[in-house]
């Protein structure tokens, strides 16, 4: 500053001297002068070449890094003081430090210049595992970054421990328990300790008080709530009764109980329970053999409440969506991805069209026709060495309470207000987040940005309240049952809120190793995004088969498949459209592979339960099942995700796939002649 001002200073004077001789020659003296001994050292002061003023680096990066898996690196330029220094512009030398550039990776030689006194460099790379040491300097000063690098196939053991876990021992909560605990030894240094500690207060206990994952929980116990409240007023049976007088033959019975797993849409255990236990005799009556009905019962329950709008599923679904989209940085609203990811769950849809035509058309094929055939011929309904599972006391929907009334409104009121008071919900919520924008906003637009865990609770709370007062009202039952049922609802749902939280554990498990990108890294030229949501169905489908449920293979995959199909999209720069039809697509073959191993594994709890409310057997239940289900998943897969990649629109794949369904049943189907009321051949 002082020799900028003695320069000043100096100018002024020679100014006046050189005046005399003309103006001219003043002015081009006096640039001159500033050029060769103003701005050359000035401009020297700000790139601080010369070693007279020492500048302090400061490295900031991650605690480790996944190997050949890029990161963000920040070097901070700071005074003696420990001040920002933002006069220094570098640039400084690296060792030791590589960057990746489309797919290439190459040693940094020379940082970019620094601005406001840092650097930050995003595509970081560190080629080989272990201790690295990260060394930069220049004539101002040096710093050096020691950073753990863990190999990148560790990053995928965490799940992959889950699954496995998951197939010897068949429990869930103790398998995703292991991956997260796994994942946290890798994450705090190997250290076996804290890895289990760690796992109990930062990543169990963190997805506890996140506020949006505290409204999942509390909505979906508040809905089970209420599913008990109207289970034990007799509600649900009501609809059973009510329907189940249209049942006169054995297409009717086929179709009643169908159309029953549709309406009771909002919970695949409440679905199973009531239509399994309520059809049978009807069932029974028309000859219709047990393997049929549980395959009934079975196919409209998960089916169903995977792609219905408000069911005891959607807390869980729409929480792992949204803690994807969190962990990648996106501002999306989960609940209305979810909604659009509905036509893409093509498993589901197929199966709920398939059974309908199946009892539509009353064609069977495989161990299944042998079974209509025995049932109708001879009426028995179980095969000679079948040993049912008949011990159905315990899923009784009324309990003791044999003498309540059976009134279906005291279910579809409840269910009606639910749905309006959520989407009213949902509409004001989105006009307030609009603020002055929402009077040009169209209706999706609003719906999108509503706050969708407050609108469910909110419509949760309003629908369970009015549940309480009809049965109370018509005393059904008094305010203590309710009370006792609300509760037994609630602790129908526990175990599945305590693999959510695990599940958004090992979400986060694999957002901090990287798990996407090293698979997305791995895989790099392996096979195209287009072809993601088919390789997606195929992985969920076998390990829901495998592991006999769906949530834990959706909470294993959704965390994973989402980034990499975001990433991989906009790697391969696919336009807007093309990326967000790969994206739902994959989701929904998450959601709906899923429910291929929830719909048919011998160990699933649903298939079980649908074996106990049918009182079939359970082994003939699943053989007589698993063809049928075998043929729509290939129907999907060909028909539905495959073409998604190609951004065939699913309401073009949709009735495409159905309609060869029906080419099917007619192909390969056989028709035994069930339509007379009194069980014999109508001609």
């Amino acid at each position: 500053i002082l020799f900028v001002n003695f320069l000043n200073n100096a100018f002024q004077s020679l100014s006046l001297k050189l005046s005399y001789s003309g103006p001219a020659h003043a002015k081009k003296l006096i640039l001159a002068l500033f050029l060769a001994f103003g701005f050359l050292p000035i401009n020297q002061g700000f790139a601080q070449e010369s070693p007279g003023r020492p500048v302090v680096f400061q490295i900031k990066g991650p605690n480790f890094a996944v190997s050949k898996i890029s990161f963000s690196l920040t070097v901070l330029a700071k005074t003696e003081r420990g001040k920002i220094d933002s006069a220094f512009t570098g640039p400084v030398h690296f060792k030791g430090l590589w960057v990746e550039t489309d797919g290439v990776i190459s040693p940094m030689a020379l940082s970019p210049l620094f601005k406001n006194g840092r650097i930050i460099i995003k595509n970081a790379v560190l080629a080989h595992s272990g201790s690295q040491l990260i060394q930069i300097s220049s004539p101002s000063g040096k710093a050096e970054y020691n950073l753990r690098v863990i190999p990148g196939i560790l990053t995928i053991l965490p799940p992959l421990l889950a699954i496995i876990f998951a197939l010897i021992f068949r429990q869930v909560v103790l398998s995703l328990f292991s991956g997260i605990w796994l994942g946290a030894i890798f994450i705090y240094n190997y250290n076996i300790l804290t890895g289990y500690l760690k796992t109990l207060d930062i990543y169990i206990v963190g997805s506890l008080v996140d506020h949006s994952n505290a409204s999942i929980i509390i909505f979906s116990l508040c809905l089970g709530g209420m599913v008990g409240i109207i289970s034990k007023a007799g509600g649900t049976a009501g609809i059973v009764k009510a329907i189940s007088r249209f049942a006169k033959n054995a297409r009717g019975g086929q179709l009643a109980a169908w159309a029953m797993g549709l309406f009771i849409f909002f919970d695949d255990y409440a679905n199973t329970l009531i239509v399994g236990n309520t059809m049978r005799p009807f069932t029974d009556k028309l000859k219709i053999s047990r393997e049929k009905l549980s395959y009934i019962v079975d196919s409209t329950a998960a089916p169903v409440v995977s792609v219905a709008i408000i069911s005891t599923w959607i807390g869980f679904q729409v929480g792992l969506i949204q803690a994807a989209f969190q962990s990648m940085g996106i501002q999306k609203d989960a609940y209305f991805v979810f909604l659009q990811t509905i036509p893409y769950s093509y498993y589901s849809w197929i199966t709920i069209f398939f059974v309908f035509f199946v009892a539509l058309l009353l064609r069977d094929f495989g161990p299944m026709y042998k079974a209509e055939k025995r049932s109708f011929q001879t009426g028995k309904v179980l095969s000679d060495r079948a040993q049912p599972m008949a011990d159905t006391e315990s899923f009784e929907i009324l309990g003791d309470d044999s003498q309540i009334p059976l009134r279906w409104y005291n279910a579809v009121i409840p269910i009606v207000a639910l749905i309006l008071a959520t989407f009213i919900g949902m509409y004001f919520s989105g006009l307030q987040t609009l603020g002055k924008s929402a009077s040009a906003a169209h209706f999706g637009e609003i719906i999108g940005n509503a706050n969708s865990f407050a609108s469910l609770l909110w419509g949760t709370i309003t629908a369970t309240l009015i549940a309480a007062l009809l049965a109370i009202s018509q005393k059904i039952l008094n305010l203590q049952k309710v009370f006792n049922a609300w509760l037994g609802g609630l602790k129908s749902m526990v175990l599945a809120m305590v693999i959510l939280v695990l599940a958004w554990a090992i979400g986060k498990i694999c957002t901090d190793l990287h798990t996407a990108d090293y698979v997305i890294e791995a895989t790099r030229g392996l096979f195209s995004p287009r072809i993601l949501p088919a390789v997606t169905f195929v992985i969920a489908a076998f390990i829901s088969f495998s592991t006999g449920t769906s949530w834990a293979t959706m909470a294993i995959l959704t965390p994973i498949v989402i980034p990499i199909a975001y990433k991989m999209t906009l790697a391969a720069q696919f336009g807007a459209d093309l990326s967000h039809t790969i994206l739902l697509g994959t989701i929904g073959a998450v959601l709906s592979g899923s429910i291929f191993g929830d719909h048919c594994s011998p160990i699933s709890d649903t298939t079980i339960m649908s074996s106990m409310a049918s009182a079939a057997d359970h082994i003939d239940h699943v053989r007589t099942q698993l063809p049928y289900a075998l043929v729509v998943a290939g129907i999907a897969l060909i028909f539905g995700y495959i073409p998604a990649g190609y951004d065939l629109h699913p309401l073009i794949a949709i009735p495409g796939a159905i309609l060869v369904t029906v080419l099917f049943l007619f192909l390969f189907g056989k028709r035994i002649d069930q339509d007379s009321p009194d069980g014999e051949p109508s001609g």
